[in-house]
């Protein structure tokens, strides 16, 4: 019995104990992965050691208990919530998480704003691929870069390690992941600003706001909710080629409300408005003639902008650059930031434009060269350009003169004698004249020496008839050579005095022809003839022969009537023809007759003898 005993109270014994274990390790199970409080034992440099009532304590990093932004607080002896991840590892020690505690809290906590769409405070703390980390008070979020802020930022370290407000995108606890954004938040705020700005706005407000955007034509001002648009125009009242010499994105500036259209909310914004306009007192600081020292700001294909003061500049047009240089482009004279000195020509204040002139400020070549040479002077100089019409040639005073391409050779005026003369050779000239109030000198080579043909036109008068051999013939007319050497032309209209005439495929090349002389060109050595006005010459001629005044009366008209008259004359006449022709007519009969009767007679005779 004793034995039983024994055995039964082994058994319950037994018993008890499994199921003390087994309530141990339902404890154990419940204990590990949960939070608890546990008291701070030590602090060192690096580790914290708490206990949580276990067999043993846990160490705990230190940089756990820190938060970004924030001092570490603890000391021995407080009670700190841990999450227990293992009651012992390897070194038989309680495995303890301050991060996983906090966050633990935080995602009950972060769920509950989620679903309430409730703002979270959180601190940016690290940098990450496509954006940042946030703590959310022990749970950590991913920021991604477009919801940092609603501008692009360049820098985000003055927003890190500063506690701020967030929108919570995204949350999922089976992964541990939670997206947040700064940028809702702010949009948020902004629409409230935005509307509050809009209730008050005014044309003529003076408002700070900050550069978002710069584009070539101005910029984009954040007023705080609402977007203005500074043009570059406005910027200042100095020539501005491009905004971002002025500003730059992110500066805070001070700007005025130009426009304000409701219906579309569009701003439009001034800085230069906030300065005196400096074209309120141009009159008064600058007089048409005088001369005053700019600066080169700007130069174009058409001249240069000159900065005479601040917000003040005007344009010195290409034409008034050089006395000498026409055609050189204004970069080639002055350059950007030049100090020159300019003359004021006109103020147009309505327009804002003042115009300048260069040359004006130096002497004028053109009248110096006017006064050393006159007429006929021969000078010596280099041919600055070769055109098809002509040359330039270089002469004192850093002018540029003409010779023309008639006037280079006395037996040549087609572009091929040009060919003899290059840029840069040295050529005498002769002045044929000077124009200093055009600007330009006409010079001669052929004048050089004396006109070989000369006398070919010294026995041709206007108004005379002349012979020509035609040595061309054209569309337009036909070209005669008179004496060998002078050219003359007639037009189609001049070929013949009927219409139908008028045309040069009747005419052939060697041709002789008379024409009446119409014009002499002594230079060209050129004459204009015409067949039509000899013609009706001729015509009027034979008129006064005939001794016809009758007004319109043609040659054909007049020869008519005549050959009518000698018609009648001719009829008069008849009757004593006749009667001649009678008597020659009778004479001739009675000669015919006479032979007949001598043969007669004689026949008789001879019958007579024969008898």
């Amino acid at each position: 019995m004793a034995h039983i005993a024994a055995n039964l109270k082994d058994q319950t014994d037994s018993k008890e104990f499994a199921s003390l274990l087994e309530d141990s390790m339902k404890q154990r199970e419940n204990f590990q992965g949960s939070v608890v409080e546990g008291k701070i034992v030590t602090i060192d440099k690096d580790f914290v050691l708490i206990d949580v009532g276990l067999k043993s304590e846990g160490r705990i990093p230190v940089r756990e208990f820190t938060t970004p932004g924030q001092d570490f607080e603890l000391k021995t002896g407080d009670t700190v919530e841990v999450f227990v991840e293992r009651m012992e590892n390897r070194d038989g020690e309680t495995s303890l998480s301050r991060d996983k505690a906090r966050r633990e809290e935080a995602w009950k906590d972060l769920e509950v704003s989620h679903e309430k769409e409730e703002r979270v405070t959180g601190v940016i703390f690290g940098r990450v691929k496509g954006g940042f980390t946030v703590d959310l008070g022990g749970a950590i979020a991913f920021l991604p870069g477009s919801q940092v802020d609603i501008r692009p930022i360049r820098d985000v370290s003055p927003l890190m390690g500063t506690p701020q407000p967030f929108q919570i995108l995204k949350m999922d606890r089976a992964r541990g992941n939670i997206v947040v954004s700064r940028r809702a938040v702010l949009e948020e705020s902004r629409e409230e600003a935005r509307s509050d700005l809009l209730d008050g706005l005014s044309e003529g407000q003076v408002l700070k706001g900050v550069v978002k955007n710069i584009t070539d034509y101005g910029a984009f001002i954040d007023l705080g909710g609402i977007d203005g648009l500074l043009h570059v125009t406005d910027i200042s009242w100095k020539r501005i080629n491009h905004p971002s010499e002025v500003l730059n994105v992110g500066d805070t500036i001070d700007v005025q409300v130009i426009r304000y259209n409701q219906e579309n909310q569009r701003i439009s914004l001034g800085m230069k408005q906030l300065e005196s306009d400096p074209w309120d007192s141009v009159i008064a600081s600058y007089v048409v003639g005088s001369v005053h020292k700019g600066t080169v700001s700007n130069i174009t294909d058409y001249g240069a902008f000159v900065e005479l003061s601040e917000g003040i500049e005007g344009l010195v047009h290409i034409s008034e650059m050089s006395w000498t240089k026409k055609n050189t482009h204004p970069g080639k004279i002055v350059s950007t930031s030049e100090e020159i000195d300019v003359m004021i020509l006109e103020i147009d204040q309505e327009k804002r434009r003042i115009s300048l002139g260069v040359k004006q400020t130096q002497e004028n070549p053109w009248i110096e060269f006017a006064e050393k040479h006159k007429s006929g002077d021969i000078l010596e100089g280099e041919i600055r350009n070769v055109t098809e019409f002509g040359l330039f040639v270089g002469m004192p005073g850093d002018i540029d003169g003409m010779v023309h391409l008639s006037d280079v050779s006395w037996e040549d005026s087609s572009e091929e004698v040009l060919q003899s003369f290059n840029k840069g050779d040295m050529v005498k000239v002769k002045i044929l004249e000077v124009e200093s109030d055009k600007e330009r000198v006409a010079l001669g080579i052929k004048q050089l020496s004396d006109d070989p043909y000369a006398s070919a036109l010294d026995g041709i008068k206007k108004g005379e008839v002349i012979t020509g051999t035609i040595s061309e013939i054209g569309d337009k007319g036909i070209e005669v050579t008179v004496n060998e050497t002078v050219s003359g032309f007639i037009k189609k209209a001049d070929l013949s005095r009927e219409r139908s005439e008028q045309r040069p495929d009747r005419f052939a090349v060697g041709e002789k022809v008379d024409a009446k002389v119409m014009t002499i060109d002594k230079k060209s050595r050129k004459l204009n003839l015409s067949i039509k006005a000899r013609e009706i010459d001729e015509d009027k001629q034979a008129l006064e022969t005939f001794g016809s005044t009758e007004s319109g009366a043609s040659l054909g008209d007049i020869l008519g009537a005549a050959l009518k008259d000698q018609g009648s004359e001719a009829e008069d006449k008849k009757p004593a023809k006749k009667a001649a022709a009678k008597k020659d007519d009778s004479e001739t009969a009675a000669k015919k007759k006479a032979p007949a009767k001598k043969k007669a007679a004689a026949k008789d005779e001879a019958e007579k003898s024969e008898d």
